[in-house]
């Protein structure tokens, strides 16, 4: 079955809001691409794929949003073999567009249709939006060959909870212990943790917690539509951190956490 020309794995949730707002994929396709964060975590996910996992040939990524992330990987290994899903179909049309040699399917992620399929997977700020995180990654180490490898994002730190992670549809925010137990009981060797958005954390902590952040009239994307140059600035600063965490500093506290971590060769 397909949904939008999309080959389709779980066509009854295709319009659904839960775990994101469809209305704000055109928006969002928009800002990505201008936006510090979102330009600064691409970096770094591609130097842990290229890292962690050089040779791999294959990339599933799950719940892969308007495709950004995909994008930037497949500017950095246009030879890699790039398969991503989403639930919502608004998402994969503009996924199509950024990269359209891609594989893209409309799918849970709580079911997915490989086995020992993929060389690398992963999941970028994607299982905080899913109440049943734990078979989101169970999922995704089955679609994991042996020996391949998992890259995860996920927002840090409950304190920071604020209305924007509610008008975001998140479920959590991850404290590392716990993310850590997570993606070992899915069955993966965890090769690196560590925080990122760390020396901004003042500031995140600053613009999350204000008052008006519990505004009704709150818009979740106020906050990527920022000027020229405090974009710039900003994102001078996580290249910098960046830096850091290339020389094997793992960073105790930060904005989002990121996962390094491996399917043993030997694994069921």
């Amino acid at each position: 079955m397909s949904v939008a020309g999309f080959a389709a794995f779980a066509p009854e949730l295709a319009a659904a809001s839960d775990g994101f707002e469809p209305a704000f994929f055109a928006e969002l396709a928009n800002l990505e691409a201008r936006n510090f964060w979102f330009r600064a975590r691409n970096r770094l996910i591609v130097w842990a794929l290229e890292h962690y996992f050089s040779g791999a040939r294959s990339l599933l990524e799950v719940g892969c949003g308007t495709g950004f992330v995909l994008s930037g990987v497949a500017r950095a290994q246009p030879q890699m073999r790039l398969c991503a899903s989403e639930i919502h179909a608004n998402a994969l049309r503009h996924a199509a567009q950024r990269v359209p040699a891609a594989e893209l399917l409309q799918l849970d992620a709580r079911r997915l249709p490989f086995d020992r399929e993929f060389d690398v997977v992963g999941a970028f700020d994607v299982i905080e939006h899913i109440e049943d995180d734990d078979a989101v990654l169970r999922e995704m180490h089955r679609a994991t060959v042996p020996g391949g490898g998992m890259l995860l994002t996920v927002p840090q730190h409950p304190f920071l909870w604020s209305e924007y992670d509610r008008r975001a549809h998140h479920v959590r925010r991850y404290r590392a212990h716990e993310l850590r137990g997570k993606v070992a009981a899915a069955g993966y060797e965890i090769l690196r943790l560590t925080s990122f958005v760390s020396l901004l954390l003042p500031l995140m902590m600053i613009s999350r917690l204000a008052g008006h952040n519990r505004r009704e009239d709150y818009d979740p994307l106020a906050e990527l539509r920022l000027k020229s140059w405090p974009n710039i600035v900003l994102e001078k600063v996580l290249d910098l951190e960046r830096g850091l965490l290339k020389t094997g500093l793992n960073l105790p506290a930060g904005g989002s956490l990121l996962v390094v971590a491996r399917r043993s060769l030997h694994a069921p």
